[in-house]
Order: C-alpha cells, then sequence, then structure tokens
C-alpha cells in the first residue's frame, strides 16, 4: 500500500529561515547593488555608487573612465573629465559577470560654481577653448611674445594653461575655467584652474613655485600644500572638485609695532579662504540674482569680471559692475554695465560740445565730457572732502590762486569739455632737422569748456601764469578776455567769453575742412558717442603714423634728407606697442551707466 507523504510546510519555513540567517541565502533572492539611474554630474564633483544598507554586497566598482576598478558597498568617485560613461557593477570574484549598471553623463563644472558666493571679485575665462588662444595672441601682439610668454609662466596655473596650449602633457580641462577672485574676508587673491587630473596639476605647480623661489613648508593629506615666500609670508595650494586654488595673501610691505606676524595672520586668513571654498554646497557665484541681472546688460566675450561693493563701499549707491572683454585677431572689445541703486549724476545732463558741431576734419585725438558741472568738478579737482580734492587746493594755493575762491572755480564751469589734438608732420620734420633737432610733437591742440561765471577762470589762469613765471600778455575785446604766451615755442591762447574758454596751443590749422566732427565720430564709433551726456574719447595712432609717413616734400627741408628721417621715425615707431586705435565711451542710462571700450593693433 503506497504512502502519500504530506510536506510539512511550517518545518520547511522554519529550515529556509534558518538557512537564510545562516548562509545569507536560501529560499530569498540574493540583494543587488545599486548602481542608480541614469545622471548627469558635473566633473571632479564626487557622486555615489552602491548602497550603505547592512545587507549591501561587496561588488567591484568599474567607472568606465579609465580610471582604476574600485570595491566596496558604497563608493564615491569623481569623473576627472566630461563624456558618456557607463559604470559597471561587477561579481567580486567573476569580473565578467555585470550585476548592475549605469550611464553617466559628465559635464564640465562651471567656473562660477566653483567660486563662492560671496565673492566681490571675479575675473574669469568661462572655459578654455575658443577663448584663452585668441586673447594670448592679442596679448603677445601687443606687448611682444617673448614677454607675454615670460609673465605667464611666472604667473602659477596659468603656466599650466600655456603649457596645455604648446601641447605638452594636459593636466587642463579645456572645457572648465580659469579664474581670480577675491573674498570679503580675506586680503588676497585666489586663482583656480579646472584640471583633469588633479595629482599631476598639483606636482607642476609645486615645481613652479619651487623654481620661483618659493618654499615647501608643508603638504597635508588630502593633497594641500603651504609654501613660504622669501617675506615669510605663506600661500596654499589645493584641490576642490575638479579645481586647483591658489590662495596668495597681500604682500605686506610693513608690520606695525606688536601686530601679529604675517606668516601668522596669513595663515588664518587661508584658512578661512578654504573653508569658503571647500564648505560651498551651493551653486556658488553662479546663480548670484545680481550677477544674472548684470550679465543680461551685457554680451558674451572671451573674459568677464565681476564686482559689487561690500562693507563701507556698498554705502556709494552702486551695486555692482560687470564687463565682458571680446577678442577677435586685432581687435579688443569691453562692454559693461555699471548698476546703481539710484540715477547717476543725479539724473542731471549737461550740454553736447558747440567745439564739434564745427571743427576742422582729421584730428588723431578727441576727447569730450559732457556731464554736470559737480561731477565734472569731482572728476578733475576730487571729491569733496577727498584727499584728492585737498591735494588739489593746496596746489592752486602754491600757484597763487585763493583756495578760498575754489568753490567759485568749481562753480563756474557748466559740465562740458571738449579737446580735440591734430599732428602737423611737415612742422615736426622741420624741427627734427632745422630746430630743435628733437623728436618734439607738433600740431594744434583745440579746447573749450562751457561756462556759467567768467571772472574765476581768468583770475584761476592768471594766477598760474604767474606761479610759473611764464611772460604773458593779456588783451581785452569787447566781451572776451584773451591770454596769450608759448609753450615748447609754440604759441597758446586763451579766450574766457562769459559762456565759453577756449584754448588753440601750436600754429593755427590750415587746409583741413571745417565741418561736423561730432557727426563724424558717431558715425565710425557708434552708439551715439560723443553726444550730449557722454564722456567719449578716442586715440587714432593709425592716423597719425600715416600723417607721418605722407609727406613727400617739407619746404625747407632738403628733398635728400627726408626720406631717411621718416625711415628713421618709422623704425622708432615700430619699437612702440602695435596700438592703431583706443577709444573709451561712457553713457548714464536708467538703473546705471553703460561703458564701452576698444583697442584696435596695426595689421601684421
Amino acid at each position: 500500500m503506497t504512502h502519500h507523504v504530506r510536506p510539512n510546510l511550517r518545518a520547511l519555513t522554519v529550515f529556509c529561515l534558518v538557512a537564510t540567517a545562516l548562509v545569507g541565502s536560501g529560499c530569498h533572492r540574493a540583494a543587488r547593488p545599486e548602481a542608480g539611474g541614469e545622471r548627469t554630474v558635473e566633473a571632479g564633483v564626487p557622486v555615489g555608487f552602491g548602497s550603505e544598507a547592512p545587507d549591501a554586497p561587496v561588488v567591484t566598482w568599474d567607472f568606465g573612465d579609465g580610471s582604476p576598478p574600485r570595491q566596496g558597498a558604497r563608493v564615491s568617485h569623481a569623473f576627472a573629465r566630461a563624456g558618456a560613461f557607463t559604470v559597471r557593477a561587477l561579481e567580486k570574484d567573476k569580473k565578467d559577470e555585470v550585476l548592475a549598471s549605469a550611464q553617466v553623463t559628465v559635464v564640465p563644472r562651471p567656473v562660477l560654481r566653483a567660486i563662492p558666493a560671496e565673492a566681490e571679485v571675479a575675473v574669469y575665462f568661462p572655459q578654455l577653448r575658443g577663448n584663452v588662444d585668441p586673447l594670448m595672441d592679442f596679448y603677445s601682439r601687443l606687448v611682444g611674445e617673448s614677454q607675454a610668454l615670460e609673465s605667464l609662466e611666472d604667473t602659477p596655473l596659468l603656466s599650466l594653461v600655456l603649457r596645455d596650449l604648446r601641447g605638452e602633457p594636459r593636466v587642463v580641462d579645456p572645457e572648465e575655467g580659469v579664474g581670480f577672485f577675491s573674498l570679503p574676508d580675506f586680503q588676497g587673491t585666489v586663482a583656480l584652474l579646472g584640471v583633469t587630473d588633479v595629482e599631476a596639476a598639483m606636482d607642476s605647480v609645486v615645481r613652479d613655485l619651487e623654481s620661483a623661489g618659493v618654499t615647501v613648508s608643508q603638504r597635508e593629506p588630502g593633497g594641500a600644500v603651504r609654501f613660504q615666500r622669501q617675506n615669510g609670508e605663506p600661500l596654499l595650494l589645493f584641490p576642490d572638485r575638479g579645481y586647483l586654488y591658489l590662495a596668495v595673501p597681500d604682500t605686506e610691505d610693513e608690520e606695525s609695532e606688536g601686530a601679529v606676524p604675517a606668516s601668522q595672520a596669513g595663515d588664518s586668513a587661508l584658512e578661512a579662504a578654504r573653508a569658503s571654498i571647500t564648505g560651498m554646497s551651493g551653486p556658488g557665484l553662479s546663480e548670484l540674482p545680481l550677477l544674472g541681472e548684470l550679465r543680461q546688460k551685457v554680451g558674451s566675450g572671451n573674459v568677464h569680471f565681476f564686482v559689487r561693493p561690500v562693507g563701507e563701499d556698498a554705502s556709494s549707491g552702486i551695486r555692482g559692475v560687470f564687463a565682458a572683454l571680446k577678442v577677435e585677431e586685432a581687435r579688443a572689445e569691453l562692454e559693461g554695465w555699471v548698476a546703481s541703486e539710484k540715477a547717476l549724476f543725479e539724473g542731471k545732463s549737461a550740454p553736447g560740445s558747440e567745439l564739434l558741431g564745427k571743427a576742422p576734419a582729421g584730428p588723431f585725438a578727441a576727447l569730450m565730457v559732457s556731464i554736470p558741472p559737480e561731477e565734472l568738478a569731482k572728476l578733475v579737482f576730487g571729491a569733496p572732502g577727498s584727499e584728492r580734492r585737498e591735494r588739489t587746493l593746496l596746489r592752486l594755493r602754491e600757484e597763487g590762486f585763493d583756495a578760498a575762491n575754489a568753490d567759485s572755480l568749481l562753480d563756474a564751469l557748466r559740465g562740458d569739455l571738449t579737446l580735440l589734438a591734430y599732428f602737423d608732420a611737415p612742422a615736426f620734420y622741420r624741427n627734427l632737422l632745422k630746430g630743435t633737432q628733437r623728436p618734439e610733437p607738433r600740431g594744434t591742440l583745440l579746447f573749450e569748456a562751457g561756462l556759467v561765471r567768467s571772472e574765476p577762470i581768468v583770475e584761476w589762469l592768471t594766477g598760474r601764469l604767474k606761479a610759473r613765471g611764464q611772460p604773458f600778455e593779456v588783451v581785452k575785446d569787447a566781451g572776451a578776455t584773451r591770454l596769450r604766451t608759448r609753450a615748447m615755442e609754440q604759441p597758446v591762447e586763451f579766450t574766457v567769453t562769459a559762456n565759453r574758454l577756449s584754448m588753440t596751443a601750436g600754429e593755427s590749422i590750415q587746409g583741413r575742412t571745417v565741418g561736423d566732427m561730432g557727426s563724424a565720430l558717431r558715425e565710425r564709433f557708434g552708439n551715439n558717442a560723443f553726444e550730449p551726456g557722454h564722456l567719449s574719447a578716442m586715440v587714432d595712432v593709425g592716423r597719425l603714423r600715416a600723417e607721418l609717413d605722407a609727406p613727400q616734400e617739407v619746404p625747407g627741408v632738403p628733398a635728400q634728407q627726408l626720406p631717411a628721417v621718416r625711415s628713421l621715425v618709422g623704425t622708432l615707431l615700430d619699437q612702440l606697442p602695435p596700438v592703431e586705435l583706443v577709444f573709451v565711451d561712457f553713457k548714464p542710462e536708467e538703473g546705471g551707466g553703460r561703458f564701452r571700450a576698444r583697442t584696435v593693433l596695426r595689421s601684421r
């Protein structure tokens, strides 16, 4: 007779529980590693894989970026460079068995996310690729290639960038940035640079500093290195989330009696700066509302500048300044915005230039200031109560002008100034060959300032000429006072009327078309430059060179001598920086003011 044995379910359950407790397996499936889902992370920022749960298995983690595999139930890894990587959890003893995997997209860590949000000044390249090369080329042409290379090679961190441009072993991340910033509680500068190989980059910077005479004083766990400069002051080099930081305290020339030694003060300041950087948990400077507001006012560039007043400086009413420098071949354009809590110049304006409306063509330099008279007084003489204003008043007293009447002198200005400079090449060559035989400038300066009162101006000019012991004559016409003198053997004449001060220095201009020079300058530089309310200036070195090269004959100069002296002058000019044009402009607008600058280099 056959008996059917019914399984004892309760006993079987107990057996499975005991077996699971003893060997970690049995009727329950083994715990699998947690690789995490698809994610996007920043280069250099540690990201975790696995689990800290008690039953999390120990596996071998392959990060897919060429770095050595690591074992553990929970690991942290920072990807050194941008890219797409497959992270795999492998059976610890069977490296070909994949237990879990995840796709990780690594993007460059923006340099602004590596600068603390409290930074008060920041100069930064958004990324190295496409930004450093044109600026380096422009700088090399401006100061000379050897001098440019020398200055970069002597600057820690930037020397790594230079080597990267030369194609040497690459430790710099071209998709990340480089910059400099300052912190409110740190009297110094911090440089930062995105790198792909932290250890190799650290070693390279250490060698650079040691070759410059800086001594390594301590190497700390985690890779930080302390240095001591020859004056005893410290430096600190340390890595953080894919960037290298070099903190450099300002140099103290002299220490007051009883003060804390610079090395001790520097150490504490360095620690505070490092804590601000390594303690960042948010987006850093990148999402600062003020910076976002300012960036919308300005176009993109190769390098950017950000400044905001803090502490006592914040009372000035200026909220912040942002600018972008864009370089293309031989041309550098700077555009910036000044954000203000109140209207600049209190919303007041000044007249435009009457001189520009009817002036000889072809100046190689022009300056026009059109701002309220009190602001003009600050610009020329310094703000009331400032050291510069006091020095100006002292100089006026020394020149025989009653300082008690200084305010009346300043109040006499209307707020508009214009200066035009013309070059006279024939006169220059005659003086060089037949006159003083020195390369003295020759040409004409035209100056004009609007007045609301003329008496203080006449008194000041007369006192200044007397104090200098300079001979002059005064001629009074109907409604005008003229003061005539000479400077550098050239005639100078001041004409003061009820509403205008004019000056002509040099020989009278002949043979130049007289017209609306203001329109010509505005057409050339755009954006309403040289209009009322602007502060605009330009120096056209290219025109100066062209005028020096133009004369084929000069009355009074032997024809056989002119080519030789022209060639000599050209050679001398070639020794100067190859600048063709410099232009600047500032204009108050609602909520602040916009400034522009341009530098153009001579063609190769």
